[in-house]
């Protein structure tokens, strides 16, 4: 499998290509972006040859794949491009900021026949596979309630790149980025959202939103929270769940639950084994025909909820899907 780096934009390019370069089914084989500085730079660090032409990796018959890791706002353009060489595609969150966009692209991808997946690590953890498990399993009851929070100070202790502030680029701020984390855990966990309000600020007047709620209705009556941010410390992941017969909480690498089941106690959730992270699962995808980690549905759902947040938080009104 021969892979080619498409942008060096994104804070997890040099995690995904030494991914790609360290599985032993795949070889890393050049590096592009639209800035030639910057991709020119990260290719010499990375030992890797940098392409300055986009067309010649796409008519490259000998580059099978492709990671994605441009700016947002490039990813429609280079997602149509690459499922129209027939490009197996790697991509982070999210797929495109506009809805229209995401469509357009998942319908590409699919008439490519490539295989597509999007990074949603999260789902690799054992604490969120054990949540899904024990929610799948029923013993939970109706699941009324989900909360998930995932922030880090990226802004606050001033270490995220400048341009992950810039609205244009990434389609917002920390909802865009980090909270696309709560919000495909809560898709996955509840189904399709039904409407979805938001409450953004900024702590830090970088210029996009750093400190974000969206609280998300689902068709099944059950409610979501997705909080998230670029503004808090020492604030460890957070996961609960709850149901008619039982509940669950994940804070930072620890899961209990209790119900009707366990007598009423809390008590600790067995963990299964961690999973390989989304690139190493995409390569095995390519290579030996396993199941992908993601499909293109689930990246244009992403992009949907992205949306309704933002509509909720410029018009003060709930967004319904």
């Amino acid at each position: 499998m021969r892979v080619a780096i498409l942008g060096t934009w994104h804070v997890h390019t040099e995690e995904y290509t030494r991914g790609v370069m360290e599985d032993p089914a795949s070889e890393a084989v050049c590096v592009w972006d639209s800035d030639a500085a910057r991709g020119e730079a990260f290719a010499q660090k990375m030992g890797l040859p940098f392409e300055p032409e986009l067309r010649k990796i796409l008519n490259d018959g000998n580059i099978d794949s492709v990671v994605l890791t441009s700016a947002t706002c490039d990813h429609p353009a280079l997602l149509l491009a690459a499922a129209k060489a027939k490009k197996n595609i790697f991509t982070e969150k999210v797929l495109t900021i506009g809805v229209e966009d995401a469509e357009k692209a998942a319908e590409a991808i699919k008439a490519s026949g490539a295989v597509f997946t999007i990074s949603y690590p999260h789902r690799t953890f054992p604490t969120l596979r054990a949540a899904k498990a024990l929610l799948d399993s029923g013993k939970l009851g109706r699941v009324t309630y989900a909360r998930v929070r995932n922030v880090h100070n990226g802004a606050s202790a001033d270490w995220l790149p400048p341009h992950f502030y810039d609205k244009a680029q990434c389609g917002g701020g920390a909802m865009m980025d980090l909270g696309a984390h709560p919000m495909y855990t809560l898709h996955w966990l509840l189904g399709d959202p039904k409407r979805i309000v938001s409450t953004f600020t900024s702590v830090t007047g970088k210029g996009v939103e750093d400190n974000a709620v969206s609280v998300i209705e689902f068709a099944n009556g059950a409610i979501g929270v997705s909080e998230t941010g670029f503004v808090s410390e020492a604030n460890p992941y957070t996961l609960e769940i709850s149901g008619t017969d039982g509940a669950l909480m994940i804070h930072g690498g620890t899961a209990r639950w209790g119900g009707r089941e366990t007598g009423g106690r809390w008590v600790d959730l067995p963990l299964p084994e961690a999973e390989p992270l989304p690139i190493h699962q995409w390569i095995a995808a390519v290579t030996k025909g396993s199941p992908a980690p993601s499909n293109v549905e689930e990246a244009v759902m992403l992009t949907k909820l992205m949306h309704g947040a933002y509509q909720a938080a410029e018009t003060g009104m709930a967004y319904t899907f």
